[in-house]
């Protein structure tokens, strides 16, 4: 068996990014960045005013005070949108709404609450009373402030905000290039499986995997092309593996069907019709993860035990994810805390649901009851997975642990 990190090493090297596409900047979020943003213009484009208020020539201003107010002449409206070409001049005053352009001229805007003027409605050809004095540059902002034309804005390998999306607007973007969607073929194995909604035969079980697998992809930005549930048949399971490589897809992912059982046949179609580069991995649960090529596509198989299939995806589908849209090795956020009971293992580099919790200040972490890699329930009331290190068999209460968090 190799360990956590070479397996995962192993599937980054043996997976390609994918090529670009170009979307419109509504459809953008959560895509990989292609292409770097920068400015075309200056932002400001112009001067322009940080506030409502009154555009003054500050020298003009100096002897203002609330008992002593500046009067002066209004000499028009400037709104946002406009591009005034009159100059001010000294002894003169104009309104000036914000984000309107500042006129030549002046050099200081008085905010409308440090005058007598009802902001109401436009105002002209009457006189204002100013009770506090300006600055030059008070309340204005300078052309180029926020960003020169040229400057690199936003960096290719961005995962996309609607932030992002704000500025590609504000630079007048209304396309992007993005990487492409990964395509993933999923598929369910076993004789076993139910679709839900549909009666349960004795010894069935419904199929729990291909649903809660469906929504990681998707959350991850993947588009899912489902078989639904194949039997444990050699040449069913050929038959669902050549249709989803038609489509074509980019990854193969598969539940079920790669333990050492005689009905296990996804990893014996794969050695044989295929190839099986890694096998059984040093880890708890999860441990007969099957990594390879079919068709020359990328496959990936998760164990059929639901928690076995959750922790694996979380370890190595995404990572393979990353690799296809451009991206590095996730910085996995983990925390330091405090056991509240004791956990065992078998040696292996165990993965246990539990719940993590501040106490007191200081951060603590419950283990979920029942943590079979058969019970999915145990990922239900939690929301990270305490990480046991190669080697170790047993942590008692109040021992450090490391906490990998989820979501």
């Amino acid at each position: 068996m190799i360990s956590v990190q070479q397996a995962i090493t192993q599937i980054r090297a043996a997976i390609s990014s994918l090529p670009d596409v170009t979307i419109p900047i509504e459809a953008a979020p959560g895509r990989v960045l292609a292409e770097p943003i920068s400015a075309g213009q200056d932002l400001p484009s112009l001067d322009n005013s940080g506030m409502d208020g009154i555009a003054v020539v500050a020298a003009d201003t100096s002897s203002a005070s609330p008992e002593q107010p500046v009067i002066l002449p209004l000499v028009g409206s400037i709104p946002a949108g406009t591009n005034p070409e009159k100059p001010l001049k000294p002894g003169q005053a104009i309104q000036i709404m914000t984000g309107a352009p500042v006129p030549p001229g002046a050099d200081a805007v008085i905010p409308v609450e440090q005058t007598n003027l009802d902001y109401s409605q436009p105002v002209t050809d009457q006189e204002v009373h100013i009770f506090a004095a300006a600055k030059p540059g008070d309340n204005i902002r300078e052309k180029g402030g926020y960003y020169s034309k040229g400057d690199m804005l936003i960096p290719v390998g961005q995962v996309i905000r609607p932030q992002d999306v704000g500025l590609f607007a504000t630079v007048g973007k209304a396309q992007v290039k993005v990487i492409r969607q990964p395509r993933v073929g999923l598929l369910s194995t076993g004789d076993e499986l139910t679709p839900p909604g549909q009666p349960l035969e004795p010894g069935k079980i419904w199929d729990s995997n291909a649903y809660m697998l469906a929504a990681l992809l998707e959350k991850s930005g993947a588009q899912v092309h489902r078989t639904g549930i194949i039997p444990d048949e050699r040449e069913k399971i050929i038959e669902a593996l050549d249709a989803l490589a038609a489509l074509p897809v980019d990854l193969l992912l598969t539940s079920g069907g790669v333990s050492m059982g005689a009905y296990d046949l996804v990893r014996q179609v794969m050695e044989s019709e295929g190839t099986l580069d890694l096998w059984k991995v040093n880890m708890r649960p999860g441990k007969p993860l099957s990594f390879g090529t079919y068709r020359r596509i990328p496959f990936i198989g998760l164990p059929g035990n639901p928690v076995s299939a959750f922790v694996g995806y979380q370890i190595f589908v995404q990572e393979a994810l990353r690799k296809m849209q451009g991206l590095p090795p996730a910085e996995v956020e983990s925390i330091q805390a405090t056991l509240t009971t004791p956990v065992s293992s078998d040696g292996r580099e165990s993965y246990i649901p539990g719940k993590l919790t501040k106490q007191d200040g200081n951060w603590v972490v419950h283990p979920n009851q029942n943590p079979s890699s058969g019970n999915l329930y145990a990922l239900i009331p939690g929301n990270s997975l305490i990480i046991v290190p190669v080697g170790v068999k047993f942590l008692n209460t109040n021992e450090r642990v490391n906490v990998r968090l989820l979501d």
